[in-house]
C-alpha cells in the first residue's frame, strides 16, 4: 500500500513515515505542503492520503478540493490528520469528503492499523 502524507511539519512527516513503513510495511511518500500534496498524488497515486489540516497558504479543506477536483484523486481515500478532537470538527471534515479522522497526537505504534481500518482494507496489502 501506498500511502502520501501532507504535512508542513517535518516531525510529523517523518514519524508517519518510520511507522506506516517500518512497522506496517507501507510506502510512503511525503509532500510538506497542499500544493505540493495536490501534484505528487497526481504523479505517485497513492492508495490512501493523509492529510494534515493546518497548513500555511493551502490548508486542508483546500487541498482536499483540489485533490477531488482532479481525475486521478478524486476517489482516493483521504484521512484527516488534525489536533482539533470537537466532535463537531471531525463532522464537519467528514462532510468534506474524508474517509476518517485521526487526532494528532496519534500513536505510532497502531497507526498503521488505524489506517488499514479506516479505509477497511486488508491487513495483508
Amino acid at each position: 500500500m501506498k500511502v502520501l502524507i501532507i504535512d508542513d511539519d517535518a516531525d510529523i512527516r517523518s514519524i508517519v513515515r518510520l511507522s506506516l513503513s517500518r512497522l506496517g510495511g507501507m510506502a510512503v511518500v511525503e509532500a510538506a505542503s497542499g500544493a505540493e500534496g495536490v501534484r505528487k498524488a497526481r504523479d505517485e497515486k497513492p492508495d490512501v492520503i493523509l492529510l494534515d489540516m493546518m497548513m500555511p497558504a493551502m490548508d486542508g479543506s483546500a487541498t482536499l478540493a483540489a485533490l477531488r477536483s482532479q481525475p486521478a484523486t478524486a476517489t482516493t481515500p483521504v484521512i484527516f490528520l488534525t489536533a482539533k478532537a470537537m466532535r463537531t470538527e471531525i463532522e464537519r471534515l467528514m462532510a468534506l469528503g474524508a474517509t476518517g479522522v485521526l487526532i494528532k497526537p496519534f500513536d505510532p505504534r497502531t497507526l498503521s492499523t488505524d489506517v488499514r481500518a479506516l479505509i477497511k482494507r486488508p491487513l495483508d496489502s
